[in-house]
């Protein structure tokens, strides 16, 4: 999956799958693509989050939701660091986060829908690796998650090689539309859009 954009995964999957595009990336570049290990933290406290990156394995993508409370960052550069040396492979939060450009040094990918300086308590218990709603999305631990600068997509586990296969054959395709465009053929033609009525070519001019 890792290849592909998000909106070509987004395509492949029958338009499904796209998260709220308000959570975006925390710094230029980042990119994600894993499994998904899901986490559900209380408003205001990150304990899940601390026993997640414990419990992920290599190659994880952790996703959370924090209840959509903004006004505290639930992951910093010390769970950064954590998730690092475990091989977790990036984050992406409904909620917040903080110590952004110290995560950007790093180069750890995460994916937030906002930042806060606050801190969080660390004393009640959510859950990890059970469904959530991310983003207004399910998201059932082992999906897969692709995020980049467009946006975030999740593909259900059991339709990843038939989304995988779809991709191929889109991403085939719209090369050979980008040929024939350049050889002088116009979108019109190509994607067969309709034409303009005679009312619509008048108010256009020439």
């Amino acid at each position: 999956m890792a290849e592909f954009d998000t909106a070509t995964l987004f395509e492949a999957a029958g338009q499904t799958g796209a998260v709220d595009p308000r959570i975006r990336p925390a710094w230029p570049g980042a990119r994600l693509c894993g499994r998904a290990f899901t986490v559900s933290c209380p408003p205001g406290d990150n304990l899940m989050l601390h026993h997640a990156v414990a419990a992920a394995g290599p190659g994880d993508v952790l996703v959370a939701s924090v209840n959509n409370f903004m006004h505290a960052g639930a992951w910093g550069e010390v769970l950064t660091v954590a998730a690092q040396a475990r091989g977790v492979a990036g984050l992406a939060i409904d909620g917040a986060i903080r110590d952004t450009s110290a995560i950007a040094r790093r180069g750890f990918p995460v994916f937030s829908r906002g930042v806060s300086i606050a801190s969080c308590t660390k004393q009640r218990p959510g859950s990890i690796n059970q469904p959530i709603v991310f983003g207004g999305i399910l998201v059932r631990p082992g999906d897969i998650l692709v995020a980049d600068a467009d946006g975030i997509v999740v593909i259900d586990q059991e339709k990843a090689s038939q989304v995988l296969a779809a991709a191929d054959r889109r991403r085939m395709r719209e090369a050979a539309i980008m040929a024939q465009l350049t050889g002088g053929k116009t979108t019109l033609e190509l994607l067969d859009l309709p034409p303009l009525d005679g009312k619509a070519e008048e108010a256009h001019g020439d």
